[in-house]
Formats: structure tokens, C-alpha cells, sequence
């Protein structure tokens, strides 16, 4: 019987569209504010690259864009999973490449905005070979 945990995604790396551009960096450095201001300029949406911007209700100390900014400027995987749901940057991925998708169907560009890295990284270079969770282990470690 197969994990869909060990075959996190078809390829290992992704194609991505041609027109992504992608800020990361250390806390308050001013992503949020360059992505902004370039997204206005190239009419490009925004993909969320933080593990904690993801969290509904999670707003104090994430640094989440404002609500005015959002919905100015579409912005994708902010908001989208309770706290108390599993994610992982497995999860995460497949939403920046099903939003890159879209974003690229649109014909707009696209930013992908956030701190990160490990999120950056599985979606520029893909996700590395790895056993699956063993959830017997996580029970017994709760």
C-alpha cells in the first residue's frame, strides 16, 4: 500500500511560470511593502511564502498584508487553514503551484512573498525524498 505522504507531488521540481518573481528575507526587512509597490506596477498578484501567514485568526505577530491591501492586490495562501489543522510545506506547494497556475492562466505575473526559505526552496528546486510520518510516533509523542 503506497503513502500519499511519500509521493508528495508528480515531479520533484515544478515548472514555473516565466513571469514569477519571488522576495524573501529576515523578519521586517519590507517584503510586504516591495511586493506591494511591484505589484501595482506589473498588475501581479501575490503569493504568501510564510508558515505562519496561513493561519486563520493567527494576525498578531505574523505581519499578515492588511486587509485593505488585500483586497487591493489579490493575494494567495493567506488565511487558508484553522490552527488546529496539519500543514506542511508538502500542502503548501501544491497551493503555489495550483495558484501560479492560475495566476499565469490569468495572464498576470506573479510575486511570491515571504520568510520562509524552506517554503522558497521546495518550490524553485522541489520537494527532497523522504520517509513518510509515522503517525503511531506522533500519537505516542502527544
Amino acid at each position: 500500500m503506497s503513502n500519499p505522504r511519500e509521493s508528495r507531488d508528480a515531479a520533484t521540481t515544478a515548472r514555473l511560470p516565466a513571469r514569477v518573481l519571488v522576495i524573501t528575507g529576515a523578519t521586517a526587512a519590507g517584503k510586504t511593502e516591495l511586493a506591494a509597490q511591484l505589484a501595482r506596477a506589473l498588475g501581479a498578484e501575490i503569493v504568501g511564502a510564510d508558515s505562519r501567514q496561513v493561519y486563520r485568526g493567527m494576525d498578531a505577530g505574523t505581519a499578515k498584508p492588511p486587509a485593505d491591501l488585500r483586497r487591493e492586490i489579490p493575494h494567495h495562501l493567506i488565511d487558508v487553514v484553522d490552527p488546529d489543522e496539519t500543514y506542511d510545506v508538502a500542502r503548501w506547494r501544491a497551493g503555489a503551484n495550483a495558484a501560479l497556475t492560475a495566476i499565469e492562466a490569468r495572464g498576470a505575473a506573479a510575486i511570491v512573498c515571504g520568510g520562509t526559505g524552506l517554503y522558497v526552496r521546495t518550490l524553485v528546486s522541489g520537494l527532497f525524498a523522504g520517509p513518510a510520518a509515522d503517525d503511531s510516533v506522533r500519537e505516542r509523542l502527544r
